[in-house]
């Protein structure tokens, strides 16, 4: 058994947490102030599109080795149910919890819901407590497309050379992405931005890396240069931080800034996630301080954080009487992360760990800092 990647663990916790304290800065009104920190803030959601990245480089890893080495590839079908039972029983139970309190919706809205279809009725109104949910109906759209993606670029990749024509092959994914996050501008079709198409880019941006990773192993150049990836990253991320990448607000952006907002999204993902998954060198300081143990932990219960913490958050608001955007921020986040970890490390050693055994899958250990670099495993979602 591969072990885990404890440094890509500590890339979902950061994820996770940011996600958390976007929420909070928003229901807590902090977010809409002045000054640079709240934009900041209102950025935090770079962390789906680290998330999605990262899905699209663990998980398509097999099928591009299978394409380079000529290693088995892997059974979609067993590949599928494991994404099922590793996204879907916590999901259950969270989303039941927060429709059986919060929802206006009959048996068909629970359906919806429950199916994980919500995002293709962008009419629907979103229970409270479950705002955050939009991103999973997006994930579960690429591990069903993801096999068949795969078979087309085996096909394509065939008699030249390989890595190469894979690269190429991807490099199609993020014009469609493009053109779709166009279209939903031009067109005045925001609903587009729950749909896979728009997210394209940062799944094929992990795939790509998947490739590499498989390709060329470890590269000295980007581990000579991942200080300065790491904090061009950050001069990026302040970037996106300004009005150039669009309003802060739910107030649509223009075309030239959604399609900024999003090419910056993707380089950021990718210059913070490149030096851990193409140069992971374990005594580095960067493995070293993502890699610990803690950091390493709360990334294997992101997925169970990223779940809760809404619904935490919302309960918290609602007992306190606290009205939108005027809550208590320093108290929110304390109280809805104290409980959002308990609940996490609970359902994660409950019900997530129980399901990947019928999966036939243990996730491995995440190994120490100093260890030798493993081939990561699948991520949470």
């Amino acid at each position: 058994m591969r072990g885990r990647d404890a440094a890509l663990d500590g890339i979902r916790a950061i994820a996770a947490l940011g996600v958390w304290l976007l929420h909070v800065g928003s229901n807590t009104g902090v977010m809409y102030r002045e000054g640079m920190l709240p934009w900041m803030m209102s950025r935090l959601g770079i962390a789906v599109p680290i998330f999605f990245l990262l899905s699209g480089l663990l998980l398509y890893r097999p099928w591009a080795r299978a394409v380079i080495e000529d290693t088995p590839r892997p059974q979609p079908l067993r590949y599928l149910w494991r994404r099922v039972l590793r996204v879907m029983p916590v999901y259950w139970l969270v989303t039941a919890l927060a429709l059986w309190a919060w929802s206006p919706f009959d048996w068909t809205g629970w359906l919806k819901w429950m199916s994980l279809t919500q995002n293709f009725f962008p009419g629907d109104p979103t229970p409270d407590g479950l705002y955050q949910m939009w991103t999973l109906p997006i994930e579960m759209s690429f591990y069903v497309v993801l096999p068949i993606l795969a078979w087309l670029l085996h096909r394509f990749a065939r008699g030249g050379n390989r890595p190469v024509r894979l690269l190429g092959g991807i490099a199609v994914l993020p014009v469609i992405s493009l053109a779709v996050v166009a279209a939903a501008r031009l067109f005045e079709q925001p609903q587009l931005a729950l749909l896979l198409p728009y997210h394209l880019i940062f799944f094929a941006c992990g795939m790509a890396m998947a490739v590499l990773s498989v390709w060329i192993g470890h590269s000295r150049v980007i581990d000579s240069l991942a200080p300065q990836l790491l904090v061009l990253a950050g001069l990026l991320y302040v970037v996106l931080s300004t009005g150039l990448a669009g309003p802060r607000t739910l107030a649509l952006p223009t075309l030239s800034q959604s399609l900024l907002r999003v090419s910056l999204e993707a380089a950021v993902a990718v210059l913070l996630v490149a030096p851990f998954a193409l140069a992971s060198r374990p005594g580095s300081l960067r493995n070293q301080v993502l890699g610990n143990p803690v950091i390493a932990y709360l990334g294997r219960i992101s997925y169970s954080f990223f779940l809760w913490h809404a619904p935490v958050i919302t309960l918290q608001m609602k007992l306190t009487g606290a009205q939108p955007f005027q809550g208590d921020f320093a108290s929110v986040a304390v109280v809805s992360f104290v409980v959002t970890m308990l609940l996490s490390v609970g359902s994660y050693h409950l019900i997530e760990a129980s399901a990947l055994k019928l999966s036939g899958h243990r996730s491995a250990p995440a190994l120490p800092p100093g260890a030798p670099a493993p081939l990561p495993a699948a991520p949470a979602p």
